[in-house]
């Protein structure tokens, strides 16, 4: 779409006319309820962890517990097409959440009891995967219920509305254990055993709106080769990925930069939730700082949701690569503002800032993948990208896990990260700069079409 196309078909209209496919309304139904489900059941989790008297964690056990909830799934992701492949979607989603709905009452059990036990962090670990195997169903899903030329809007939209619902689950959370339930393990049993509702609700959605084949795969193109025989094709098909996006340098400085990022990112994060506990608290009952926790996930939430309808206006006008550079400046300039007096309000702009540029780096780097990388690479190249999303984001929480103090109070930390911030916006304004006007291409250019279906 060119640019004089953009201009007349403004950034609402694109919206509606994706709201308009009675589909899309319905999948993104199912994804809302479900990840209202997720961010109670994680925030009972996180509860019981981390605000928890007695039961609190220090950095390093933190980080494990990211670690192991996020990387097992990040090393088989580019797997999980063999089976999107073969079962139906609609099966894929219903059974999921279904499976989700009942692995969560035993974990709520295993809380309330408050007994020290690897099976509930087993079980969670199963409910994470069945999360992301849910929303793979969904992304595969999606072009069967939008047209063509407005699946990245429908992306954008699902991603950013399924981020806001999390994050209502979080305060939901927090709201109840703040006023209605205790901060101990018979408060955040029964915040996860309301996440099964969701769950279940969301099965039954998705299972009563579409009929068996409407979201795919379609018989004629459902995959025919051996399980076995498929994984050998992901796994070198894996490896022509990573050559092919090293090749488009474009996009392979932004996820360069997005992993810098991410890294980065960890170390706030840790910081950030050890300041909640600890500081914030007086050091004292950890207990009582889950409800001031959950409103950081609603403001990080809201700059998420500002920056999917500010990404793509902006970034058409400034050139995406500009666009990228500004925010993560700007990200550096928040932590040292807004972080460094260690206050709990200010620190909740930080993690505002942090997570709208968060929103926007992805949203520009997604669409620099679906514009410069060729069509049968795009799968495997997304999935590089994820991997990279999640290692780079554990791999920031160990570096935190061994920096920061038990508090997460440490100025020159949180100092040399925003210093970091700045200067991968100054190494990425030349290199990602450098390669744009090479090759006169940015996403604000005509060719770069993707981002101007945006939301």
């Amino acid at each position: 779409m060119s640019t004089a196309t953009a201009a007349a078909h403004p950034q609402s209209h694109f919206v509606r006319a994706v709201l308009r496919q009675r589909g899309f309304r319905r999948l993104l139904g199912v994804r809302m309820v479900a990840q209202i489900g997720d961010g109670l059941f994680q925030g009972a989790l996180a509860g019981t962890v981390l605000f928890n008297q007695d039961k609190a964690a220090d950095g390093m056990a933190i980080a494990a517990g990211f670690a192991v909830l996020l990387l097992p799934y990040s090393l088989i992701g580019p797997y999980v097409g063999v089976f999107l492949d073969r079962w139906r979607r609609r099966t894929i989603i219903s059974r999921a959440n279904l499976l989700r709905a009942v692995l969560v009452l035993p974990i709520a059990l295993y809380i309330w009891q408050g007994h020290d036990s690897p099976a509930p962090f087993i079980l969670a670990l199963v409910v994470t995967g069945l999360n992301r195997f849910f929303l793979a169903g969904l992304s595969a899903a999606t072009p069967h219920v939008v047209d063509d030329h407005m699946l990245v809007t429908a992306n954008s939209f699902s991603a950013t509305l399924g981020s806001l619902s999390f994050s209502v689950g979080i305060g939901a959370a927090g709201a109840l254990i703040k006023t209605v339930l205790a901060a101990s393990f018979h408060g955040y049993a029964p915040v996860a055993a309301l996440a099964a509702g969701f769950y279940l609700v969301s099965a039954l959605l998705g299972r009563s709106s579409f009929t068996a084949d409407e979201l795919g795969p379609d018989t004629a193109q459902r995959a025919r080769s051996s399980i076995r025989q498929a994984v050998g094709e992901v796994s070198r098909g894996t490896i022509a990925g990573v050559r092919h996006l090293a090749a488009k340098r474009g996009a392979a400085y932004l996820v360069l930069v997005q992993a810098v990022f991410r890294l980065l990112y960890g170390v706030v994060l840790l910081a950030s939730l050890l300041l909640f506990r600890t500081v914030f608290n007086n050091g004292e009952d950890v207990s009582g700082s889950f409800g001031t926790i959950a409103n950081a996930f609603i403001a990080g939430g809201i700059g998420m949701l500002l920056a999917s309808f500010v990404t793509p206006p902006v970034a058409r006008r400034m050139g995406g690569w500009r666009w990228v550079t500004a925010v993560l400046a700007a990200t550096g300039a928040a932590i040292l503002g807004f972080g460094l007096p260690f206050d709990p309000v200010l620190l909740l702009g930080a993690v505002f800032f942090t997570n709208l540029a968060a929103q926007a780096i992805k949203i520009v780097t997604d669409t620099s993948l679906q514009h410069e990388c060729a069509d049968d690479f795009r799968g495997r190249v997304f999935s590089i990208n994820d991997t990279a999303f999640n290692i780079m984001l554990v791999a920031g929480m160990y570096i935190g896990a061994l920096t920061l103090p038990y508090t997460g109070r440490s100025a020159a930390v949180l100092s040399v990260v925003a210093v970091c911030y700045v200067l991968a916006a100054a190494g990425y304004a030349v290199l990602g700069g450098r390669w744009a006007r090479r090759v006169g291409d940015d996403i604000a250019q005509p060719g770069g079409k993707h981002l101007t279906s945006v939301t």
